[in-house]
């Protein structure tokens, strides 16, 4: 049975923005945006408006080999900020949507407040969600898959603006696959539009998750989080960037909690909240590859704030051994 959340799909709304971005690595505000493309379509998916730009991005532009952008290839090409106001001129009252929506959303976001700018984007929605529930059958849900299905032709992966008129091809026989199944459309509403929140600058957060993520913890790490069971104090916890919740209060929540807050994601790491099921890179990815759980920021928070949600752990404390071992202190 498909998910029963966000819009049905005989509901028709404004219109939609599809957009991809090609990027110099995976962290938005350290990574930055090489190029951009924005297809704006009415409500059944038809293209009206198209903008793309290569962008300058004042650094070095990370793997060539995937994208093919070059520096020389760059150099000349205006900077995000001075196309940042005809990327958001197409948004208004438009859904944004992507394949895997949080990646190209929070680049986006990034770039504008970097720029002095913010994007008007009110709701967004994932294809690649969107596909999962229109059981299609297909051994994967990549672009190319759901192009090749579909019968739309892709000339140039991971070109930017190429990758958005395929996604704009997928999405219209999606729409409408859709409508016949009576699926809801997983369209998700943004509460905030600077990255990673209104309060403080990505650029702020990050020396901030940095010396989080070095803070000693007082307990023990008990291993794996087990689903249905309560969190345990020094459980190692990070964060993907598919969170609803900002960055800087999960953080806040973690520590607090007596958690340990982790910005890696490896076979010490007992939690990661993302809020995709199947998220093809970044910490979801990683945490799916090394069979580490994930929980949505939701029913993290709901778990810390519910009385018994969070169990005493082992203090280090308890493990030391006071008596001198020649001149040192011995543990265990």
């Amino acid at each position: 049975m498909s998910a029963r959340w966000g819009r049905p799909a005989r509901e028709t709304g404004d219109g939609w923005v599809v957009v991809d971005v090609e990027t110099s690595g995976f962290r938005p505000g350290q990574a930055r945006v090489l190029s951009v493309a924005a297809l704006a379509l009415d409500p059944d998916g038809r293209v009206e408006q198209a903008v793309s730009h290569l962008v300058n991005p004042g650094t070095d532009p990370g793997p060539t080999h995937v994208h093919g952008l070059t520096a020389e290839m760059l150099a000349g090409q205006p900077q995000f900020a001075d196309v940042v106001d005809e990327v958001a001129a197409l948004l208004p009252g438009r859904t944004l949507v992507a394949h895997n929506v949080a990646f190209d959303y929070t680049f986006l976001a990034a770039e504008a407040e970097m720029a002095g700018a913010v994007l008007p984007v009110d709701s967004v929605m994932c294809t690649l969600e969107l596909a999962r529930r229109l059981d299609l059958g297909l051994p994967n849900l990549r672009l190319q898959t759901l192009a090749a299905h579909w019968g739309v032709v892709q000339t140039r992966a991971h070109d930017a603006l190429d990758d958005a008129r395929v996604l704009a091809g997928v999405l219209e026989p999606a729409l409408q696959r859709a409508r016949e199944r009576d699926v809801w459309l997983p369209v998700r509403p943004v509460t905030r539009r600077r990255w990673p929140n209104g309060r403080i600058t990505h650029e702020e957060l990050r020396p901030l998750k940095a010396l989080a993520s070095r803070m000693p913890c007082a307990y023990l790490n008990p291993g794996r989080y087990v689903r249905g069971r309560p969190l345990v104090q020094g459980m190692r916890v990070a964060l993907s960037a598919e969170c609803t919740r900002t960055h800087e209060e999960l953080v806040e929540r973690i520590l607090h909690a007596g958690l340990a807050y982790s910005d890696v994601v490896d076979a010490q790491t007992s939690l990661v909240i993302c809020n995709e099921e199947r998220p093809e890179q970044g910490k979801g990815y990683l945490a799916h590859e090394l069979g580490v759980p994930t929980v949505s920021d939701h029913d993290f928070m709901a778990c810390v704030d519910r009385v018994g949600g969070i169990v005493q752990g082992t203090g280090i404390e308890e493990f030391v051994d006071a008596g001198p071992a020649g001149e040192q202190i011995s543990l265990f």
